[in-house]
């Protein structure tokens, strides 16, 4: 049994080219992600506090994401996105809300002192996103594409 992702045959043997891009990629995305933690502390959030807020914000559902959604989305567990959502929600950066239609059900929202942090920081990261793909010789076709395919999967404005 594969896993999500994985190819059912082998490729050819890689070549050095390839194995350099590999690397070069995955330390761009070290670097990146590192940048990233460096400037969520200096604007007073943990990492995973920026994830959440990042989560709550590209909800683009209805209604906003329930605790369960937001712990799916952040590969965590029902309990650990609770705890995380009273961390952030004692900072004055989420409220929690019952549903109208299932009480049994929270959802999270961003107060404005959340939406006011988070939109100076996802500029400085779609910033830092663009310096990273130019100094990686990522073109924009490029990332449409992925992003057609991976984030567009089955949504029918992409024709996929």
């Amino acid at each position: 049994m594969s896993r999500r992702g994985e190819h059912h045959t082998r490729p050819d043997r890689l070549s050095g080219d390839q194995f350099a891009l590999l690397f070069t990629f995955r330390r761009a995305m070290l670097q990146f992600t590192k940048w990233s933690e460096q400037r969520v502390r200096k604007a007073g959030l943990t990492p995973q506090q920026y994830l959440l807020l990042l989560a709550v914000r590209a909800r683009t559902a209805d209604s906003p994401p329930s605790v369960g959604d937001l712990a799916g989305e952040l590969l965590i567990r029902p309990n650990s996105a609770i705890e995380l959502v009273n961390r952030a929600e004692s900072l004055g950066l989420v409220s929690r809300q019952r549903d109208t239609r299932d009480q049994r059900v929270v959802r999270v929202t961003l107060t404005g002192k959340a939406h006011q942090m988070l939109d100076g920081l996802a500029a400085a990261h779609l910033a830092e996103l663009e310096r990273a793909a130019e100094s990686l010789s990522i073109s924009e076709d490029f990332l449409t594409t992925l992003s057609a395919k991976y984030l567009g999967a089955g949504d029918t404005q992409t024709g996929q």
